[in-house]
């Protein structure tokens, strides 16, 4: 009854306006702990998108709890204008890690959440470059302010909000599955490259002026996997050559990894699969494990040092809060107490393997893959290829409702929906996911997609 009466004053009083409503009714939750959310009901439910991997240590991870408790036993707030240690020792520490992997020295600058921290990206370009235009890639998602949702390729974020004059040029990304037949994913990568080298040809491709020797556009945005996008992983060979491009024509990279930061993926930055040096970096989610929001920018010396970006150039009342600079600094510091590239890399290979089994006996996942444990299982119609978005629909919707069955005992299943065509599960477990749980997530994936498919 609580419960009803919760969502009859949700529907009076709340907004409607973030994500809550894509399912109907929504899930209301009492407590975490772990991989798991339990209803009022005490029903578990095993989250395997943690909450965006946002919490990629764990739902109530005892040791960043208690560093979160130490800061508000000590210094629980701060005006932004003054200094506190933990934000020193946090930027430290991500800036001598960017030198040491990235051959360049740079600094660190804090905002409370991933949009904020892709806003505060964007000056630190328009500011170095003098130009307002950007390249990202279809599929792309960097957040719903403003300014991120110009770079976002999806056009439903900006339809209702009036006319974007400085709206990204899109650039295809190399989605395989989805791609020319025949063609293999190194192949297909080249493919891509030559079409975004195709613009600086001419003058006529619309991009670059021969004559002045630049371009119109400042850099490109790019995740390394999109996350949205359905976790589409490119070829390895892939950003190189973008990046090559990037540098013959002046022309920045800046690498979100909002999403795949700290070891999702096996790495602490995503990008470091692929071989080349960001100019910037944009990181957030994970750091503080979902606890007091904190996000970041790093950049190189030379677009971010006190001469070419210099105090009040940008600001938000709660960035680099205490208690969020002080999970953080928690979080770098357990991360290199373990090897967490080694734990995440097996687990993934293990989940793959599973997911890859599943789709043996199930035709209508048309396609699986993953690095590390940010792992996609593409659903289709029986012939495996045409997109399936009913299916998962069905899918969310069982698995919310809390009545799987497994031992004996009743538990629901958290999925997140992603992909070009809302047909993508994108899996994003805890990084601390045990193998029995990692079978379990399996089992009820199976009883999922059984379930789904009988009605």
């Amino acid at each position: 009854m609580r419960d009803l009466q919760l969502l009859a004053d949700e529907a009076l009083y709340c907004s409607f306006g973030d994500t809550v409503h894509y399912i109907e009714p929504p899930q209301i939750f009492e407590r975490c702990e772990g991989s798991y959310l339990y209803d009022a009901e005490g029903t578990a439910f095993l989250d395997l998108q943690m909450w965006y991997s946002a919490v990629s240590f764990g739902y109530a991870n005892p040791r960043l709890n208690n560093a979160l408790k130490k800061q508000i036993d000590t210094l629980p707030q701060l005006a932004s204008q003054y200094l506190h240690p933990t934000k020193i020792e946090l930027s430290k520490i991500i800036a001598q890690d960017a030198e040491r992997k990235f051959g360049t020295r740079g600094r660190v600058h804090f905002n409370v959440g991933g949009s904020q921290a892709v806003e505060d990206s964007l000056k630190i370009v328009r500011n170095a470059k003098g130009k307002n235009l950007m390249f990202a890639f279809e599929g792309g998602y960097h957040g719903r302010t403003l300014g991120a949702s110009a770079i976002t390729s999806s056009y439903r974020y900006r339809r209702r909000f009036g006319h974007f004059g400085d709206r990204a040029q899109f650039i295809p990304f190399p989605y395989h599955f989805r791609g020319p037949r025949g063609m293999s994913k190194e192949e297909y990568g080249e493919q891509c490259v030559a079409q975004f080298a195709r613009l600086f040809e001419t003058e006529y491709n619309g991009v670059w002026d021969p004559r002045a020797g630049q371009s119109e556009y400042a850099a490109f945005y790019i995740e390394p996997i999109q996350g949205t996008g359905g976790y589409v992983i490119p070829p390895l060979n892939f950003f190189r050559g973008i990046k090559k491009v990037l540098d013959q024509y002046g022309i920045l990279l800046v690498v979100d990894e909002i999403q795949m930061g700290f070891y999702r993926t096996g790495k602490l930055w995503s990008i470091e699969h692929f071989g080349v040096q960001p100019d910037i970096l944009v990181f957030g989610k994970a750091l503080t494990n979902g606890l007091n929001p904190l996000a970041g920018v790093w950049a190189r010396e030379e677009l971010i040092n006190p001469t070419l970006f210099p105090p009040g150039s940008t600001h938000s009342t709660f960035a680099s809060n205490p208690l969020g600079t002080a999970v953080g600094l928690e979080t770098m510091r357990m991360l290199a107490e373990t090897d967490y590239e080694t734990l995440v890399m097996a687990k993934g290979e293990y989940f793959l393997a599973g997911l890859r089994d599943l789709q043996q006996r199930h035709p209508e996942i048309g396609d699986v893959d993953g690095l590390g444990l940010a792992l996609r299982v593409e659903l289709c119609q029986a012939d495996g290829f045409t997109p399936n978005k009913a299916l998962l629909d069905r899918m969310t919707e069982i698995g919310l409702a809390g009545d799987l069955e497994h031992r004996g005992q009743r538990m629901g299943l958290i999925l997140d929906v992603g992909g070009y065509h809302k047909n993508v599960i994108t899996l994003a477990p805890s990084l601390h996911i045990s193998y029995e749980e990692i079978d379990l997530g399996l089992i009820l994936l199976d009883q999922l997609l059984r379930r789904a498919k009988g009605r």
